[in-house]
């Protein structure tokens, strides 16, 4: 029977997520909680496959509307479809509901999770194989409170992370410079990347961007909003570092405009905003074809997205920046997973087990439900 058994049932559970701390970006904030959309799909044969949908409604979209995405136009593509049928489910997803990228993803994920269960697989295997055992991990600093962060960082050292992510454009220029004078002064070993995510206007842009490359981060994330390809282009031509764009680029046909115009030198790759895992591995392989580097981003994720994000990173040799996989150990007061997400010493540790390797906890999922539906 194998791949052509059908998918009999999908459930669908709205989380929220208790967080340990406040997080600043230059679009918003999150506090307080994050909520996420956890589906599962089930074979004729019992096996069950998971996925995750992490929108950001200021971001991707709201969980509302990722939530409905799935519920009234994506199930009935998937439920009763033969479970080898990802291509063409994935394919009809795409037409019926525009944007919803994290809820396709979500789908994408349970289908390789469920396919690689019952071929007693790693879901890396069905993504072109693993290219890599480790992936280098990225923590990001974005707690408006500094000796909040301060707390992060001495435990992130502890750990053995060696990346961090300096969240930046929320507050005043001074305050970015502060904490890197401090990152540089007093956390000597990180490797230090600042993102602004879309925070900086056009005209404050040039100057500030510019100061903030003195400090040689390794790169300089999306300074202005993502429509603002012309400014992109111009800040790249006059930066002694990288650029990078995120907002800026969700799936292949954000990517062919970005070469084109010339916005950035590398790209952060999200499955979120993709829209599937291979039409992520499509964006970091058109990011090398042109000579533009790649690294692993996320969203405000649980470690079932993690998982999801690992696996494409383990077969996608043209992401050589690391990955942003913290939330699970670092964010969430409490992750999905019936086991921790794998990080030692500042490493994301590819599982090797059949599907996505590790299942979420069933009484975690229905305690932070603000919503389940089960059909």
């Amino acid at each position: 029977m194998d791949l052509d058994q059908k998918i009999t049932a999908m459930k669908l559970w709205h989380l929220s997520l208790p967080v340990l701390s406040r997080r600043d970006h230059g679009i918003g904030t999150v506090e307080g909680a994050c909520e996420i959309i956890v589906v599962s799909l089930t074979s004729e044969g019992g096996h069950v496959g998971w996925g995750e949908a992490s929108p950001w409604s200021v971001f991707t979209g709201s969980p509302e509307a990722s939530f409905a995405a799935l519920d009234r136009y994506i199930r009935p593509l998937v439920v009763g479809r033969r479970i080898g049928d990802r291509a063409a489910i994935m394919g009809d997803a795409a037409r019926a509901v525009a944007h919803a990228t994290e809820a396709k993803t979500a789908v994408d994920t349970a289908l390789l999770d469920l396919t690689g269960q019952i071929l007693n697989t790693p879901a890396w295997a069905l993504l072109g194989g693993k290219c890599r055992e480790t992936i280098p991990l990225s923590v990001s600093i974005a707690d408006p409170d500094f000796d909040n962060d301060r707390r992060l960082l001495d435990r992130l050292v502890e750990d053995g992370v060696g990346i961090v992510k300096l969240k930046a454009g929320f507050k005043d220029h001074a305050f970015d410079t502060m904490r890197l004078n401090a990152l540089a002064k007093d956390y000597p070993t990180l490797s230090v990347r600042v993102d602004f995510n879309q925070g900086l206007s056009i005209d404050e842009a040039p100057s500030r961007v510019a100061d903030i490359a003195e400090f040689e981060p390794d790169f300089i994330e999306q300074p202005v909003r993502h429509t603002q390809f012309a400014m992109m282009a111009r800040l790249r031509e006059m930066l002694k570092v990288p650029l990078l764009a995120d907002e800026s680029v969700f799936g292949p046909e954000d990517m062919t405009r970005a070469v084109q115009e010339g916005i950035c030198d590398g790209v952060s790759i999200k499955a979120m905003k993709a829209g599937s895992l291979s039409r992520a591995q499509e964006v970091a392989k058109m990011a090398a074809a042109n000579g533009l580097s790649a690294y692993g981003g996320d969203m405000f994720e649980a470690g079932l997205a993690h998982l999801a994000g690992t696996h494409m990173i383990a077969a996608t040799p043209e992401i050589t920046l690391g990955c942003e996989f913290y939330q699970a150990r670092y964010f969430l007061k409490q992750d999905i997973l019936e086991t921790p997400f794998p990080v030692k010493d500042g490493q994301v540790i590819v599982p090797n087990d059949p599907g996505l390797g590790i299942k979420p906890d069933i009484d975690r999922l229905n305690h932070a439900a603000v919503t389940k539906v089960a059909a």
